[in-house]
Order: C-alpha cells, then sequence, then structure tokens
C-alpha cells in the first residue's frame, strides 16, 4: 500500500497540480493538510473520479484536513482530542483496510509557532503534547498506524539547507524538535529518515527564491508506530512536483510503501 502525505496549501489553488500527479503516482491513500475550505467546498468529484474516497474536516480559509483513499475507510475521527475550546482543523484519523490488514493512519497540521516566542509557540507546543498523548493511547492497540503531515518542525541541521537561518524560527526551536524526539521516543519511526539516513532531503520551499537555490526544509513527516515500521519498504519525496506547475504548493508530497 503507498501512503503519502501533502500540504497543498488550498486544494482550489491546486486541484489540477494534485489531479496530475495523483495520475501518476498512484498512491493508495493520502493525507492533505490546509486545504483552506469547509467540507461543503472539498472538489469531492474530482477526486472521486479517479476512484478516492474523500473524508474531509475543513475550516474555511485556512487550515483543513483530508483523507483520501482507494481502499475502504473506516472509523473516522476528526479533531485531536485534550482541548475543547481548540476549533482549529488539524488533525483526521481513520482506518484503511488493505489487502493484507488494516492500518491506522491520521493527517496531521501542527501549528506553525510563529512569532516565536509568543502564544502561538505556546499553543504549537500544547498541541504537540496533545499530538504525544493521543499517540501514546494508538500503540496499545499494536496495530500498524501512520501519522503523517506537516509538522512544522525542522528535527536536525541537516533537514535545513541553511540552518543558521531558522535559529529564531519556531520550527527550529530545542523545544520544537524535543516535542517531536518525545512522540518518537514512544515507539514512533521517522520513515523518511529510517530509509535516508542522510542530509539534504527537503519537502518545503517559500515562494521567494528558494527553490530556484534549493534552499528547503524537512518538515513533513511520517511515523510509523513498530508494527507499521515492520512493514516498510520504500520511502520517497516527490521533489519533481514543485517545479511541475505554475502555481505549485510550497510543499511536496512525501511517501511510504508499506506491505499491508
Amino acid at each position: 500500500m503507498k501512503i503519502a502525505t501533502w500540504n497543498v496549501n488550498s486544494i482550489k489553488a491546486r486541484l489540477e497540480p494534485a489531479l496530475a500527479w495523483l495520475k501518476a503516482a498512484d498512491p493508495d491513500v493520502v493525507a492533505l493538510q490546509e486545504i483552506k475550505t469547509v467540507d461543503e467546498g472539498f472538489p469531492r468529484e474530482a477526486f472521486e473520479s479517479l476512484g478516492y474516497n474523500c473524508t474531509v474536516h475543513g475550516q474555511k480559509s485556512y487550515n483543513g484536513v483530508a483523507i483520501l483513499s482507494k481502499r475502504p475507510v473506516e472509523d473516522v475521527t476528526p479533531r485531536l482530542h485534550g482541548d475543547d475550546a481548540d476549533d482549529h482543523a488539524r488533525y483526521l484519523e481513520a482506518v484503511i483496510t488493505g489487502d493484507h490488514g488494516t492500518v491506522r493512519v491520521a493527517s496531521i497540521y501542527a501549528p506553525n509557532g510563529n512569532p516565536f516566542p509568543g502564544p502561538k509557540f505556546d499553543y504549537k507546543l500544547a498541541w504537540l503534547e496533545r499530538l504525544r498523548r493521543h499517540a501514546q493511547k494508538l500503540l496499545a492497540d499494536e496495530e500498524p498506524v501512520v501519522l503523517m503531515g506537516d509538522y512544522n518542525i525542522i528535527p536536525e541541521d541537516k533537514d535545513a539547507d541553511r540552518p543558521k537561518a531558522w535559529l529564531k524560527d519556531a520550527l527550529f526551536q530545542p523545544q520544537s524538535k524535543a516535542a517531536l524526539r518525545r512522540i518518537e521516543n514512544l515507539g514512533y519511526t521517522d520513515a523518511y529518515r529510517a530509509l535516508h539516513p542522510e542530509g539534504g532531503h527537503y519537502t518545503f520551499w517559500d515562494y521567494f527564491g528558494s527553490w530556484e537555490r534549493n534552499n528547503g526544509i524537512r518538515i513533513d513527516h511520517l511515523l510509523l508506530s513498530p508494527q507499521a515500521l515492520d512493514r516498510l519498504t520504500k520511502a520517497g519525496i516527490d521533489k519533481e512536483v514543485r517545479g511541475a506547475s505554475e502555481k505549485p504548493s510550497d510543499h511536496v508530497p512525501v511517501w511510504v510503501e508499506l506491505s499491508i
């Protein structure tokens, strides 16, 4: 089963590039972030025409997550528990049935946290702690789990072309990196890093000339439970998507293949 994640930075603005990539890459499951539309505005018919079931947790103008799947989708859970006052559409979870079992997947759009320091950074850390607690609960079922999406965290220096440029950014603060490590220390593994330990691989380039200079960062991650890691066969970044459209997202798809 090929499982991918992609922050599309507005599904309506990026519909044609998204459809083109889906036709070429043919993933079984896709987690989308920053769809920037309410549920009713999501272009379901376009994706359904390619054979995808659409599960959406949207929000007007910003945030929003979705899961597309060519396989049956069950046990859909929107929102991240732990703060009833948080109305941001940043989390969507579902169980997907494959040929050889099931996998629980989540589409994650973690808070950016800028400006740092400040209340937005405090919210980022609190949200990531809620995610950690939920991730810990999921391990109790001993099932394959893929927690994927835009974590808005640069894990290490080698995940940025110019690490020093990010020293004052929320994405690169020690607290942010520690929050990601705490999730991994539960027993989750960064799938791409597991198969590609070297640096220089990025998933995001801003719109201000970074793509042309390859001044990128790696902030989109797929974290696998031990049961999912046992089934990992491949992982990749579809970097070419960034230059394939006149109006691309500033992120590119990241994917894994699991024997499920």
